[in-house]
């Protein structure tokens, strides 16, 4: 087991990386207020890993409740996050149950929602299923639900007590949610660690392959960098932005088509082209690198470019992001790989011609 921690003083908590580490309920047992907990899950992960967890719990004297929800980026949103309420209040959940969040990314941002929110305020801790999840969203305490003008526009930060990533949960992974977790990967290589980016185009492969040292290794930096981000600004006030690396072109994409048509890291790989563009445009990455990150990002099996959408409707739904200031659209960019800048420099001509050239192809 790899451990690391999400330095935030008194809200610090551990993240926990490794290979069968969800038979080990002892880790989570420790971090409980009271034994009592409350699994959310979802329709596809619980037939695979719910009643491990939850009979290793009740072995050590746990009282659990399950909670079973839908499936998908489509049901991130306010009747999904009641199915939650309604089964935490007909189970007399109270202050000192903990919710434990087992799923990938829709169900930790759902459950760490719930938990931020129910009796104002419960414990959680997050099991992430999925590499995205491990890497990127069960980390930093961002949780909220979707609107249809926008994702993630409703919610709060909130910090788990615990993030417990198995990495033996990614062998009954698609391949296809296994390659939407490398854009997130590939994302903190681009914005602040070359010699990341670097050992990732060497060992690409392997991860792809589910070599276990290669995804823990990968998990592990990945999550430092994150952790790192975070302890130094927890509520993207500054440099946590930064994280958003082609997310705001790739949120556009996913509202434009509908909330569940692409997936979440593979929107994310789309816009990371798009910025990347926008970068070389600018001025600021040299060619050759842009090529480097198209390589990669291909080598990946990711999307390189954005559907059709319309360039004026990526920029109508650009402007309905959270990143947006004073009516300006906040975006991430690349001075060069493992330099990223936050910049509010590139005009709209230069955004235009940037989303009309990646839905081109």
């Amino acid at each position: 087991m790899r451990s690391l921690t999400v330095a935030l003083d008194a809200r610090s908590y551990p993240i926990h990386i490794g290979s069968g580490l969800l038979s080990r309920a002892d880790i989570i047992l420790e971090h409980l207020e009271a034994p009592l907990a409350a699994i959310v899950s979802n329709e596809t992960v619980a037939p695979l890993y719910l009643e491990a967890l939850t009979s290793a719990l009740r072995d050590l004297g746990v009282r659990v409740t399950e909670i079973v929800l839908p499936d998908g980026e489509s049901h991130k949103d306010w009747q999904t996050l009641n199915l939650i309420y309604n089964a935490l209040l007909d189970n007399r959940c109270e202050r000192a149950t903990t919710i434990i969040a087992l799923g990938g990314g829709v169900i930790g941002d759902l459950a760490g929602f719930a938990a931020a929110t129910y009796q104002r305020g419960i414990p959680y801790i997050q099991v992430p299923t999925t590499l995205l999840a491990q890497v990127d969203s069960s980390v930093g305490g961002k949780t909220g639900i979707n609107h249809p003008l926008g994702k993630n526009m409703i919610g709060a930060f909130y910090q788990p007590r615990l993030v417990l990533a198995d990495t033996q949960t990614l062998k009954t992974l698609p391949d296809r949610e296994l390659r939407a977790g490398l854009s997130e990967i590939i994302k903190y290589g681009l914005i602040r660690d070359l010699s990341f980016f670097e050992w990732l185009e060497v060992n690409l492969e392997k991860i792809l392959a589910r070599d276990t040292d290669a995804l823990v290794f990968a998990i592990e930096r990945s999550c430092a960098s994150k952790a790192a981000v975070v302890a130094e600004d927890e509520r993207e006030s500054g440099i946590r932005a930064l994280l958003n690396l082609g997310h705001t072109f790739g949120h556009a994409i996913e509202a434009g088509l509908g909330f569940g048509r692409w997936l979440h890291g593979e929107a994310v790989a789309a816009g990371t082209m798009m910025a990347a563009d926008l970068s070389r445009r600018h001025g600021w990455l040299p060619e050759e690198e842009f090529a480097r990150i198209l390589a990669l990002l291909q080598r990946a099996g990711l999307p390189t470019q954005g559907p059709a959408l319309g360039a004026a409707h990526y920029l109508d739904l650009m402007a309905m992001d959270k990143k947006v200031t004073a009516g300006k659209i906040r975006l991430v960019l690349l001075k060069k790989i493992g330099e990223g800048v936050i910049s509010t420099e590139a005009s709209e001509d230069e955004i235009l011609a940037a989303i009309e050239a990646s839905c081109r192809g």
